[in-house]
């Protein structure tokens, strides 16, 4: 059964709908994070605010230089790097180390996700999609949360090169995420909870790196490029398909051209990773607030990136140098973007001849990061 106002056979499904894909993509926030969403919300209106220790930065600039001119302590509990941490039992890979080492991180990453190992894995998730969405066809249903379950766990076995079934690794890079990210998610706790959040997390960090079976001296960077890449895949493929439906926007998909531009804007109102927490080294000012060392910064890449522009527009997309923030800046430039964005781009080259629409969605309540628990669609052609 289509769910609550969807279009039914034999209507039509290539006009946009403005505002639509917005709406359900509100969801994903409001049912998963709704403390965080609302802290996020209350805050929007001022490019920066500081509340006591903490340094909320929703506007593009302040966000780009918090990201290029602020020290950061790359060590500090509450950041990205005790998350990684947590999550892998080990160092985070790039999210934890400073100078030469960062420097030295980021070139290895840079070679592992260049254009050529790009395209050495694309196959990989190209059999998937083929495979998975080939029922479409015959007007059957399809979870596109399970299918890229599976093209995740697929492409991050290939591409560090262990034996691992798709579902199984998924699943195992999903928990440790979860637990990893529990114990510094705003909210209420009970009394205990910090600790067996604590135990949670080890179990799941050892049980992904015994999972990954790969030497000991590579077990952090192993089991860091598997959590990263499996949460992110899987917060933002849904949540893009989803929208691309909701508003209509399959003609744009169904050529390279118009489709390179979809891509980066789904990507940039989606913003997988919502928030970048960090915690400042030393004293900054951003946009006239004074950053003092061990403030805690929460850098909204949600808002930086959908400034002035709270919908995707394959026609007009905004500047690249906004619209890229999801994925950082400078020398904190994910260096994972090419592989995010070529995955996207082929699973809408795929889906775009269906012309398909949302029939069932389910909000995850309990990921690292916003995204479906369930989302099914249905051919129109």
């Amino acid at each position: 059964m289509a769910e609550r106002g969807e279009p039914g056979p034999g209507q039509e499904h290539g006009r946009r709908a403005p505002g639509r894909g917005r709406r359900r993509d509100r969801r994903v926030y409001l049912v998963s994070h709704p403390v965080l969403f609302a802290l996020l919300a209350g805050t929007r209106r001022t490019p920066v605010r500081r509340l006591g220790r903490t340094v909320l930065v929703h506007a593009p600039e302040p966000y780009a230089d918090a990201l290029r001119r602020v020290p950061l302590d790359r060590l500090a509990e509450g950041t990205t790097a005790g998350a990684a941490q947590r999550a892998t039992g080990t160092g985070g890979f790039l999210f934890d180390e400073d100078g030469a080492d960062h420097r030295q991180a980021r070139r290895d990453a840079a070679t592992v996700f260049s254009s050529d190992g790009v395209s050495r894995l694309r196959p990989v998730w190209l059999e998937v999609l083929r495979r998975r969405f080939a029922p479409l066809a015959g007007g059957a249903e399809v979870d596109v949360v399970d299918v890229v379950a599976e093209l995740s766990g697929a492409s991050t076995a290939a591409l560090l090169a262990v034996a691992v079934p798709a579902h199984t690794l998924t699943a195992a890079a999903r928990a440790a995420a979860m637990t990893a990210a529990r114990s510094h998610l705003p909210g209420l706790r009970w009394p205990g909870g910090a600790r067996r959040d604590r135990a949670a997390t080890a179990r799941a960090a050892a049980a992904l790196a015994e999972l990954l079976g790969v030497p000991a001296a590579d077990a952090g960077r192993a089991s860091m490029l598997a959590v990263a890449s499996i949460n992110t895949t899987m917060a933002a493929i849904p949540r893009a398909v989803a929208w691309c439906a909701d508003d209509g926007l399959w003609p744009a998909a169904d050529s390279a051209g118009s489709r390179a531009a979809l891509v980066s804007e789904l990507l940039r109102v989606t913003a997988p990773s919502p928030v970048l927490p960090r915690v400042a080294a030393g004293a900054a000012e951003l946009a006239g607030t004074r950053v003092r060392a061990g403030d805690r910064l929460l850098l909204v890449a949600r808002h930086a990136a959908r400034a002035g522009a709270p919908r995707p527009d394959p026609a007009d997309p905004v500047p690249a140098a906004v619209g890229q923030l999801v994925f950082g800046t400078g020398p904190h430039r994910c260096p994972g973007a090419r592989l995010a964005q070529a995955q996207l781009d082929d699973v809408l080259a795929e889906l775009a001849p269906y012309r398909p629409v949302v029939t069932g969605a389910r909000v995850d309540r309990r990921s690292a990061l916003p995204g479906w628990a369930r989302l099914t669609l249905r051919a129109t052609r």
